[in-house]
């Protein structure tokens, strides 16, 4: 549960600095001036590190479970598998070859 609420945080954090984050990145890449750029680099090492996107782990919404995690329905393969034999996944069907 706390991973859960972690990761939370991590998004909330990620949507209120995602503005800033992005400007400085933008003046950062543009930039020619060495001591400026230095300047710029230095404001985004500033920014919390949960802040950044790539810190954002995919989850499963019913388990928190943060690996094999299904992008089109947000669960882990455990719980697709499960509610598939269930029935509760629609258009989806056990495969046979």
């Amino acid at each position: 549960k706390s991973m859960i609420e972690r990761e939370k945080k991590r998004i909330k954090l990620e949507k209120k600095y995602a503005l800033k984050r992005a400007t400085l990145l933008e003046n950062y890449r543009n930039e020619e001036n060495f001591s400026v750029k230095l300047e710029l680099h230095s404001k985004i090492q500033k920014l919390p590190r949960n802040s950044a996107k790539t810190r954002i782990r995919n989850r499963c919404w019913k388990t928190g479970r943060p690996r094999g995690v299904f992008r089109d329905f947000g669960l882990s393969r455990h719980v697709v598998r499960e509610m598939a034999h269930q029935c509760l996944l629609p258009g989806v069907t056990k495969s046979s070859w």
